[in-house]
């Protein structure tokens, strides 16, 4: 992996970190979005602002959430982490797939995710993560 592949890596999980599990998304945003912050979840705005109204606004319905991060994959300027996202500590929670564009400077620019329930029941043996 290259310097600047683990550094966006790090970055990435830092950001997420930051926002979510210690609650700080102004301080995320300003550490690492870029300039502009184009989003795809069709329920956040573009820009630093909505993130971090849309994070106060999960945070605040579910105040002991906690993304646990499983895995990450990056190529060039784009990194993945899987995780799972749990509102309260007896939640089945939420596996999330994130994937985030990095500029050249380091700085997150743009964002997609996927979100799964993770059910009580399945076809399978094998776990969401």
């Amino acid at each position: 992996m290259s310097a600047s592949t683990q550094r966006n890596t790090q970055a990435v999980k830092d950001f997420y970190d930051l926002a979510f599990n210690k609650q700080q998304p102004e301080e995320a945003a300003t550490r690492y979005l870029g300039a502009s912050y184009r989003q795809h979840n069709p329920l956040a705005g573009d820009g630093p602002e909505p993130f971090v109204g849309f994070v106060r606004w999960l945070t605040g319905a579910n105040p002991r959430l906690h993304v646990e991060f499983h895995r990450s994959v990056a190529e060039g300027d784009l990194v993945v982490l899987h995780s799972h996202m749990i509102p309260e500590p007896a939640a089945r929670g939420t596996a999330v797939i994130d994937i985030f564009r990095l500029d050249s400077d380091g700085r997150i620019v743009e964002h997609w995710d996927v979100l799964q329930e993770v059910p009580v029941t399945a076809a399978n043996t094998n776990t969401m993560f």
